[in-house]
């Protein structure tokens, strides 16, 4: 969601905004096409808003697209004194903290109580096992998916090789790393992170 300057209450905060940032994004420093992003669920005022490109804003809103050396840019913003920045940095380490990298700058951020609170605030419930695949792409039972690397299948003497398309998987309940499908005819167990949803 972003905001316009359609009344003067929103132009106020617009200016502020645009001076916090210095005419650059808030979270790659790209000056090109930026947007006052309302960072969800709403808060009050500027510190709920972030000013950003539309490069990141394309890849906040469709994780598809999500191309993992751009976001390398929040080993800096992440100390951002933004309330909405530290929060949109914190949701994309977090989406791809399967990436290895991502999950060292998570242990190293720090936000405060209220601050984390909102960042956690569009996870899924706790109670519910998520299967994310090797991009942070949330996996459904009857997907396809497609191997990014071949795998020796325990127990035979089956290698299940890169690039094979896995069709209607089914998810291991209880752990939110494991999916089952077949390949060559053989119902086999695979680790999510081995594995990318095929559009």
């Amino acid at each position: 969601m972003y905001i316009c300057g359609s009344n003067q209450k929103n132009m106020r905060i617009e200016k502020v905004i645009e001076n916090r940032s210095g005419g650059v994004c808030e979270l790659c420093k790209s000056s090109d096409s930026l947007v006052m992003y309302v960072v969800p669920p709403d808060q009050e005022g500027a510190e709920g808003i972030a000013h950003i490109c539309s490069n990141c804003l394309g890849q906040i809103e469709n994780p598809d697209t999500i191309d993992f050396n751009h976001w390398r840019c929040l080993n800096d913003s992440m100390w951002s004194e933004v309330p909405a920045v530290q929060v949109l940095a914190w949701r994309m380490l977090y989406q791809m903290r399967g990436e290895g990298w991502p999950q060292d700058l998570l242990d190293m951020m720090y936000l405060d109580e209220e601050t984390e609170k909102w960042a956690k605030a569009t996870l899924p419930d706790d109670d519910a096992v998520v299967h994310l695949d090797s991009n942070g792409v949330k996996l459904e039972a009857g997907d396809t998916v497609v191997l990014i690397k071949d795998l020796n299948v325990k127990g035979s003497s089956l290698v299940a090789k890169r690039g094979v398309a896995v069709r209607r998987i089914s998810l291991v309940r209880d752990n939110p790393e494991h999916i089952e499908g077949k390949v060559e005819g053989q119902q086999i167990v695979i680790l999510t992170k081995f594995v990318k949803k095929s559009k």
